[in-house]
């Protein structure tokens, strides 16, 4: 891969031919997640279809600075039909200078992955796997994660529920193993910020009559003395219709009412409308979480090669891994990797039908050193082991 070195303003006069920089993207074909009656639902949010249209959206404003410091930005991108594959893509793809790949794929299929590249100069951006264990114990060095943690996602609920004062909370959980996750995730919130789970009870989904105390809302959450429920259902079938039919009347937070997310249509700080009309432009659907996921990849690849003046591997990882990044996403605080897992620090929106409620981390949540490191594993609690 060509590299450029920039001394000054001269370089686009300089420069006879513009360095190429590709950035990947693969995903497998007829994912599960890809369901476009769930999509409309939005409970949880998920995604209409493939994530590349926010890669498209991060190439579509990297090509203006690419004019500036004559470099092309360009995508790739192969949904294959099994890890495997895609690993033999992704190796043929560093061989012809590809070495900085976005990542969708559930959290077992990205270790794989991740595994099967290691010994290559190539660096994954997760934009989808939002499992705690990827920060954790099953953490990788060439994996970025540019989508919040089921962790980051529960303690911005929790500060918000202890702002407001709703610190006793009725816990429903799921059959799923994810949603026992987003469970351990609000334990430890609530541990860490104040609040109290009065009681975790267990619900199935489906409309069967010798079950009616697990599968109607109004009989399981009845009893105990709460102030809000929270929601864990990662399917999201039960979490819908969870609003509105509590027994008591009472705020639903989790994956269902007001929702932790790494970005909402309907936010307007920030810049977030002109991102959010820029990707409308070439897209049927309105911008979720994991397409912002993909954009704010791209744009990490983009400064970093901008900041670092060059398009040499190591060079814009390095950059990009160092206290220096400071990327904007449209999400006011500006954001940097964390060293000790790989998370990108980033701001969490409470979101709820049409409006943004709050912009996590809240007022009063505070850190040593970065107010964002609120959310998620601080570096004294991570178990990641690089």
């Amino acid at each position: 891969m060509a590299a450029f070195l920039v001394a000054g303003p001269a370089l686009a006069q300089e420069a006879a031919t513009p360095a190429e920089m590709q950035i990947g993207f693969v995903d497998l074909a007829d994912r599960p997640a890809f369901d476009p009656v769930l999509a409309l639902y939005q409970v949880p949010p998920r995604p209409w279809g493939r994530l590349t249209e926010g890669a498209q959206l991060g190439i579509k404003d990297a090509e203006q600075i690419g004019k500036v410091i004559k470099v092309n930005f360009s995508l790739r991108d192969v949904a294959g039909t099994s890890v495997e594959e895609l690993i033999e893509v992704v190796r043929t793809w560093v061989d012809e200078g590809v070495h900085f790949v976005l990542v969708d794929l559930p959290a077992d299929e990205l270790v794989k992955l991740s595994d099967g590249v290691s010994d290559l100069p190539v660096t994954l951006f997760n934009v989808s796997a939002q499992d705690n264990r990827l920060r954790g114990e099953a953490c990788r060095f060439n994996v970025i994660h540019t989508i919040p943690s089921w962790q980051m996602a529960t303690d911005a609920i929790t500060q918000y529920l202890v702002t407001k004062n709703w610190k006793n909370v009725l816990v429903l959980q799921g059959p799923l193993p994810e949603d026992q996750d987003i469970v351990e995730a609000f334990t430890q919130s609530a541990k860490f910020f104040g609040a109290r789970i009065v009681e975790v009870r267990p619900f199935v989904l489906g409309a069967n009559p010798r079950s009616r105390d697990e599968n109607n809302v109004a009989l399981v959450t009845e009893g105990s003395n709460y102030d809000a429920v929270f929601v864990a259902d990662s399917d999201g079938e039960f979490a819908r219709n969870v609003p509105y039919h509590t027994n008591a009347p009472r705020p639903v937070v989790g994956t269902a009412g007001l929702t932790a997310e790494a970005w909402h249509w309907s936010f307007e700080r920030h810049g977030a409308p002109q991102v959010n009309s820029r990707f409308e432009e070439i897209s049927e659907h309105r911008m979720h979480s994991f397409d912002w996921a993909s954009w704010a990849a791209v744009r990490a690849v983009t400064q970093s090669v901008t900041r670092a003046k060059s398009t040499e591997y190591e060079a814009v990882r390095d950059y990009m891994l160092s206290d220096k990044m400071n990327l904007d996403g449209s999400k006011g605080n500006p954001m940097s990797v964390r060293p000790w897992d790989h998370q990108l620090r980033q701001g969490i929106l409470l979101a709820g039908g049409n409006l943004v409620a709050e912009l996590a981390p809240l007022t009063g949540f505070l850190h040593a050193t970065n107010d964002l490191d609120t959310l998620g594993v601080d570096a004294p609690r991570t178990s990641c082991q690089f």
